[in-house]
């Protein structure tokens, strides 16, 4: 279908934004820009952070939606935040997983990742492998149910959780039962036909793309491994099923897609949706269009949770 109108006049308007000058513009300048398209803030049942012990200490920020039931163990989902792996932060991140716990009837474990390129591959998969492994060891205490556990992530986020899916079959666990993929980049190309349609004009660039891989990667060459680009890994049996939800102008559209048909020749249960009329980001986009929502319905649907 045609671009969403709403998204369309949002994409005049920011193109007459300054260009940040230094990595640090650029990271005060997303999350600024992210807050603003966010939409009313949702009421969840409590937040509370939780540090996760080692080297280094990361926090957790644990969102227990609205509706929960606490004399019920409580599915979780392990999330992790988008930006390119070099941006975003647990606090731009609020409000959509508030969304996000609202709408799956999981609990959101957020993990506040080091960002690349301070800290390039594989520390941010390490940290999120690791939160992980965290909340499933510390599920009871947690008041989840560890038998219902999941990973998520948003665009880089996504590729993080993949490739923790992919650590937790090859590495022995932990169990997870479903893996959530919104709009996330799984591979170190920039050839598929979604990136040559929408290269530019649509908010995430080729060139943006390029400069988040770069930052991500300490060279060309780990591109090449399946825990950075999980596209590549030479088998995907044994994964848990997946949901992708990809956007229909988004340069990353066609990663999500083909990494669905890989999982599905790999006989893992998949199901791929793909968001019509809107661009990359799209979690963060409920305050510039209802359309936005369709994907917090869609999550809720995936997680056996109604909206």
């Amino acid at each position: 279908m045609s671009l969403d109108p709403l998204i369309a006049a949002h994409l005049r308007q920011a193109q007459e934004a300054p260009q940040p000058a230094s990595l640090a513009a650029l990271r005060t300048a997303t999350d600024a820009s992210l807050r603003q398209m966010h939409g009313p803030l949702e009421d969840v049942a409590s937040i509370r952070d939780y540090i996760v012990p080692g080297e280094p200490a990361l926090t957790v920020r644990a969102y227990v939606p609205a509706a929960a039931q606490t004399a019920t163990a409580l599915p979780a989902i392990v999330f992790a935040h988008g930006g390119g792996w070099c941006l975003g932060s647990l606090d731009v991140y609020d409000n959509p997983c508030r969304a996000l716990a609202n709408a799956t009837g999981n609990v959101i474990f957020s993990v506040d990742y080091r960002l690349a390129p301070e800290h390039p591959f594989p520390a941010p998969l390490n940290d999120v492998y690791r939160a992980l492994c965290w909340v499933a060891e510390q599920a009871a205490a947690l008041g989840i149910d560890a038998g219902r556990l999941a990973v998520g992530g948003d665009s880089a986020g996504g590729n993080l959780a993949a490739a923790a899916a992919l650590m937790a079959r090859d590495l022995g666990g932990p169990a997870l039962a479903h893996q959530l993929l919104l709009y996330p980049a799984l591979d170190f190309s920039f050839d598929t036909p979604s990136y040559q349609r929408y290269a530019e004009g649509y908010s995430l660039t080729r060139e943006a793309m390029r400069f988040c891989w770069s930052a991500y990667l300490a060279t060309p060459a780990d591109g090449e491994q399946p825990y950075a680009a999980p596209l590549r890994a030479a088998s995907l049996q044994g994964l848990p099923p997946a949901t992708i939800i990809v956007c229909e102008y988004d340069p990353l559209h066609d990663e999500g897609v083909a990494y669905a048909q890989r999982l599905r020749e790999a006989g893992v249960a998949v199901a791929c949706q793909r968001l019509d009329g809107l661009i990359h980001a799209a979690m963060h986009m409920p305050g510039v269009t209802p359309a936005a929502r369709r994907l917090y319905a869609l999550a809720g649907e995936a997680m056996n949770m109604p909206v």
